[in-house]
């Protein structure tokens, strides 16, 4: 180059290209792991966990409860040992595991700095409503003879695992016990009868969930049920008396609707509530090793400390 001349110019991607890029990117990862032989999707989850879950700052001890496989995630260093989170895993209800899951409870664990429980329920269609539910109060249960107070627990889950923590404070709520602290749910599934506007309007954006899965699933755990149970679609559940409640959701999924009606819903019923959209990202996006998704576990962090308060 010529003394004097200036460098060209090299243009920086605009935040959308690199978002659409992004996007692509995760469209082509989601559709290697799914498969509709359920079994080799369990599987490649399971890999995905192993591959993004694994941290050096992290403590993984494996448990039993009554035959129910699960595990506690703890940070490696001195940390809040009076306040736990009960995390219930994703996966439509027919995959998902705690092995999955540690691409969000690492993360939950190290943000909070508390110790967090995964539990493995039982998965449809072997095991169809009400299996999982069952196991959630199960694990609840176990809790509760450990020594934790209701108060001492906040309730957190992604996807179907938004869905089944809402559901079993629901069914805590029936029974007339104690609620948790509080629940964190990202991307929550509310509403199986798909009524929410985005599953049309986001159903050419959303890189990872489509109407033909989201029918697979239902049909693998709701079969023959009524999708307005509130056990099965939290969404038609009474809120009252609910504690504090965190959700965040993509602006780019099409499970946008079921955590706005949610929100919407909570609001009317005079629940402490607080949603969060983030512009540009999909269903879960918290799972990626992304800074949205380190800032979003930041903010799940910043919520659980101040309803700890």
């Amino acid at each position: 180059m010529a003394i004097g001349t200036k460098a060209p110019l090299v243009k920086k991607p605009s935040a959308e290209s690199v978002n659409q890029s992004m996007m692509g990117l995760i469209r082509k990862v989601h559709g290697m792991i799914e498969n509709t032989d359920i079994e080799k999707h369990r599987q490649s989850q399971d890999h995905v966990g192993a591959l993004l879950g694994n941290s050096k700052d992290v403590l993984i001890r494996e448990l039993a409860i009554e035959g129910m496989a699960g595990e506690w995630i703890s940070v490696n260093r001195a940390h809040m040992k009076k306040y736990i989170i009960l995390y219930c895993h994703g996966g439509g209800y027919s995959t998902g595991s705690s092995l999955y899951a540690r691409t969000l409870t690492t993360k939950l664990a190290s943000s909070t700095s508390m110790d967090v429980l995964s539990f493995d329920y039982r998965l449809a269609p072997e095991n169809p409503y009400p299996a999982a539910v069952e196991d959630a109060m199960r694990v609840w249960n176990y809790l509760m003879l450990l020594g934790y107070g209701a108060r001492d627990v906040i309730i957190a889950g992604d996807s179907a695992g938004g869905n089944l923590a809402l559901s079993l404070v629901l069914k805590l709520k029936e029974q007339g016990r104690l609620l948790p602290r509080g629940l964190v749910l990202m991307s929550p599934w509310t509403d199986l009868t798909s009524s929410g506007q985005t599953h049309q309007t986001r159903a050419e954006l959303d890189p990872v969930l489509d109407a033909p899965y989201l029918e697979r699933m239902i049909e693998n755990y709701a079969r023959g049920q009524d999708l307005k149970n509130p056990l099965i679609s939290p969404l038609f559940g009474n809120f009252t008396g609910f504690p504090p409640t965190y959700i965040q959701a993509g602006d780019n999924e099409i499970l946008l609707s079921d955590a706005t009606m949610l929100h919407e819903k909570m609001i009317e019923e005079n629940v402490s509530v607080k949603l969060d959209v983030f512009k540009g990202m999909w269903h879960v996006f918290q799972m990626s090793p992304l800074k949205a998704a380190y800032d979003a576990m930041d903010k799940n962090a910043e919520f659980i400390y101040d309803i700890c308060r």
